[in-house]
């Protein structure tokens, strides 16, 4: 199915062609930008006239008019009749465009940093230190050894109390009776995961050990390439395909000794608990999805069905599922942790993390996928450290009341146990801003990555199609204003410097998960933040992501977590106080009854 000549690269092609148009004038057309709009155009006016541009396009003063009302424009009929008369040369240029064969591993020219000028983030170095334990603790039943901490099962394995083969052969045991109704997993890749083990459990034999995560088993979500194995991208038309070779961060967990035991359910396209091969559940109650998108990646550690496993966020994928599931989500800095291999969705906001059953486990797995990495040009180095025995005595954290008036009586008791610590606590506010104004831009950079699925049709494969599912906002997307774009990112910018400010004073935030607009907005400025397990509520279950609710909901006990945002570069501030936290409210090693 075709969305138009202009989707259709072959036939643009052969127009192109019949058209006589030169290369020349052609490349003015694409690069018209560098040396000035206006020289441009008065270039294009010598070779072309108004009157035939208005004949080719079919476009007149009254189809200006009508686009006018989408965008919210209002021009006089003179300017219209400008606009007119230069608009076959703006469409070539973009038929130029689109004729171009983009592969989603093409990125933008211009690279978000989220660092200010003049505004400094202090160097680490020395990685996690402290965070496993030296008791000798006995492992206890298989489930037990399931759900313990990636920390208590690393000192298992280094004291040969139990083998990586032993601890994969629970997790693989476990997916095949538990997942049938969960579907966490895309793919299970038993054969390479009892290799990975066997081959470990040699390494530790001969006094080999390459770290914490030394025989560790966790899942991957499935729109991070594994060499050989699918990486589905959760979508049908990406269903068959196979990658050729491994992500950055997959070379980085096989380095640290990490099992991989297979490539875990997103949903399709990053977005959402809804993949080809149906709905990812919550383990707490199966009557709900997980929430996505890194939907598998939470409901498959959150089941014990892993040691921990690895999210992506955009704009709410590891949070959403952690708060969903219950699970320990660290979102990192925007461009610490490699993104090669990886499927873009929006360049300037995409990021990977752990997704973990406590706090200093997902500090052991960032420890390994932090790094430099040349191949993406998002990637800032930055050195990681975390003394896990650090107090936070000392620190200062800031926090809104209203946020916890209008919230849950978790998130009041979260408040709370945190007064109790030795920590300050100093009220702030946000400014009134419109931060939804932000999220065309995410919008318009998801519909480039995948703007061949628009023209082609094949949008039409993806099995959620609701209005706020991509193929919608997709198409909207092209109806976008470039100058509203770039408006987007000029008030990006005084964004960034509004939480610079804030957090000049503060070493952490904590807020109920989506309050004060501190998901998009720390998205969108890329600071980090851990969410974590805070208590239980009595509350409507909600259905697969996007589907309709029903009249009168069921209700059930399940988690709910709070979230704690940090400076950038400054995941250990977060670390230290979420730990703190966890300590204190003594609900993290809570299991659900599969």
């Amino acid at each position: 199915m075709a969305r138009g000549k202009s989707g259709d690269r072959d036939v643009d092609q052969a127009e192109h062609e019949k058209s006589g148009h030169d290369p020349l004038r052609r490349s003015l057309l694409v690069g018209g930008a560098a040396f000035g709009v206006a020289g441009a155009t008065a270039a294009l006016a010598q070779q072309t006239s108004p009157v035939a541009a208005t004949k080719e396009s079919g476009i007149d003063a009254s189809v200006v008019g009508q686009c006018e009302k989408m965008l919210d424009l209002a021009f006089t009929d003179d300017e219209r009749a400008g606009i007119v008369a230069t608009m076959d040369d703006q469409l070539e240029a973009v038929r130029a465009l689109r004729a171009i064969d983009f592969d989603n591993a093409d990125a933008p020219a211009s690279v978000f940093d989220p660092r200010l000028p003049g505004v400094a983030c202090p160097e680490q170095s020395g990685g996690v230190t402290n965070a496993v334990p030296q008791q000798r603790e006995t492992p206890g039943s298989a489930d037990d050894i399931a759900f313990a901490s990636v920390s208590l099962q690393a000192h298992w394995l280094r004291t040969r109390q139990i083998s990586s083969m032993e601890l994969t052969g629970i997790y693989l045991d476990r997916i095949a009776m538990i997942d049938g109704a969960l579907k966490a997993f895309i793919t299970v890749t038993a054969d390479r995961a009892r290799e990975e083990a066997t081959q470990r459990d040699g390494e530790l034999a001969e006094g080999t050990w390459r770290g914490p995560l030394h025989g560790v088993p966790y899942g991957l979500k499935d729109l991070i390439d594994t060499r050989n194995i699918p990486t589905t991208w959760g979508a049908m038309p990406y269903k068959d395909r196979v990658a050729q070779q491994d992500a950055t961060i997959v070379t980085m967990l096989d380095q640290a000794g990490a099992v991989l035991l297979g490539k875990t359910t997103c949903g399709a396209i990053a977005y959402g608990d809804i993949w080809f091969g149906g709905v990812t559940r919550n383990p707490w109650d199966k009557r709900e999805g997980s929430s996505g998108s890194s939907a598998g990646s939470a409901s498959a550690t959150a089941a014990g069905l892993c040691s921990f496993s690895i999210g992506t966020e955009t704009l709410g994928s590891i949070v959403s599922p952690s708060t969903r599931c219950g699970t320990t989500g660290l979102r990192p800095t925007f461009g610490r942790v490699p993104r090669t291999g990886a499927m873009a969705l929006c360049w300037s906001l995409d990021k990977i993390g752990p997704i973990c059953r406590s706090v200093t486990d997902t500090a052991l797995v960032l420890d390994a996928i932090n790094g430099a990495d040349n191949m993406d040009p998002g990637n800032r180095t930055h050195g990681f450290s975390w003394d896990a025995a650090q107090a936070v005595d000392g620190m200062t954290v800031g926090y809104a009341p209203n946020w916890f008036e209008s919230g849950t009586n978790v998130d009041r008791s979260a408040l709370e146990h945190l007064r109790r610590l030795p920590v300050t606590l100093k009220e702030i506010s946000l400014p009134d801003w419109p931060y939804t104004s932000l999220l065309p831009q995410l919008e318009a950079e998801a519909a480039a990555a995948f703007q061949e699925l628009t023209f082609s049709g094949k949008d039409d494969d993806l099995v959620w199609q609701e209005l706020q599912a991509w193929p919608n906002t997709w198409r909207r997307a092209h109806f976008s204003s470039a100058v509203d774009l770039m408006q987007i990112d000029r008030f990006r910018r005084r964004v960034m410097g509004m939480m610079a400010e804030k957090f000049s004073s503060l070493d952490a935030i904590i807020s109920p998960n989506y309050a004060g607009g501190l998901l998009i907005i720390t998205n969108y400025t890329g600071h980090p933040c851990l969410t974590l397990r805070a208590g239980y509520v009595e509350r409507p279950l909600s259905p697969a992501f996007g589907a309709p609710k029903p009249e009168t909901p069921a209700t059930a006990r399940m988690p709910q977590n709070i979230t704690l945002w940090g400076p950038l570069f400054e995941e250990r501030k977060l670390l230290t106080l979420g730990k703190a936290l966890e300590q204190s409210l003594a609900v993290s090693t809570d299991r659900p009854i599969l």
